[in-house]
């Protein structure tokens, strides 16, 4: 990647090395990142990413759209309907 690039991660926190990232960020190799994941989430409020002023940690918002949020209720009503009946857990909503 360039000097100027900019990393971003809305996927998955494990999809990228942290501690090399930390590195790339902190050496000036990539200018900068924005983090929606990480791995573990949250962070421990140690952690060196959280000390560098050219990255930016989200509290995982990538999925905080109203259409998002709604089948996420969905799923968690009918999962917690189906723990009190003793049925089978959904694990995806039928749409």
């Amino acid at each position: 990647m360039k000097k100027t690039s900019i990393f971003i991660n809305t996927s998955r926190g494990a999809l990228v090395n942290q501690e090399d990232l930390f590195g790339a960020l902190s050496s000036g190799q990539i200018a900068a990142a924005g983090l929606d994941v990480t791995t573990p989430e949250p962070l421990p409020t140690d952690h060196p990413l959280l000390t560098l002023k050219n990255c930016v940690v989200l509290p995982h918002i990538g999925s905080a759209t109203y259409s998002t949020r709604g089948v996420m209720s969905k799923l968690t009503a009918n999962n917690l309907l189906a723990g009190l009946t003793g049925s089978e857990m959904p694990s995806e909503l039928k749409l």
